[in-house]
């Protein structure tokens, strides 16, 4: 058990018989009244974003999870396949679990998985990849009107805001956090 004095962004509670992970937090100690804690939490396997207040010193279950290393094998329409970095076992996640991180991964590259109480939760991309330009128009030179970018999609079909110069072909580095381009590689 955990108490609103040990609220840290990244704590994972038990809540309505769910996972919540604390987004943000704030202690508020109003003139009148006893103290309490404002929380943002947001379920772990669906994404949901919820306000809740605790009174100070309030009790609630804190849940230990655990992130394994594994390497993205192969994936079809609602079935990806992961191998255990140390044990060589594959798992099979679904669509539900992989969520977003599904447009940015590819075959041989290492992710992490979330797992609590004994079943996957979530999968982690690296923070950053470098994937491949498949499809993009040409850059008009001088036709910077809509800020200089245009939509670029990716070798897994994402697709990408990159500057006017990048050409087909070439390959980015993207930031798998926030979707957007951060540089060309060489």
């Amino acid at each position: 058990m955990a108490s609103t004095t040990d609220f840290r962004n990244g704590l994972v509670i038990r809540f309505d018989n769910e996972l919540w992970t604390i987004v943000e937090f704030q202690h508020v100690k109003p003139g009148k009244g006893g103290a309490f804690v404002r929380t943002r939490l947001k379920n772990v396997k669906t994404g949901r974003v919820l306000d809740k207040t605790y009174r100070s010193g309030e009790k609630v279950e804190d849940v230990r999870l655990e992130k394994k290393k594994y390497q993205y094998l192969y994936g079809s329409d609602n079935e990806y396949v992961f191998m255990d970095m140390q044990t060589y076992e594959q798992i099979h996640l679904n669509n539900e679990v992989v969520g977003q991180t599904s447009k940015f991964i590819k075959d041989g590259m290492e992710v992490e998985i979330l797992f609590g109480e004994g079943e996957a939760l979530g999968v982690e991309a690296p923070i950053f990849v470098e994937l491949q330009i498949v499809k993009t128009d040409p850059g008009v030179k001088g036709d910077t009107a809509s800020g200089g970018n245009k939509p670029a999609t990716l070798e897994t079909g994402a697709v990408v805001q990159v500057p006017l110069f990048i050409q087909e072909g070439e390959t980015i580095k993207v930031d798998t956090r926030t979707e957007t381009y951060v540089e060309r590689v060489k």
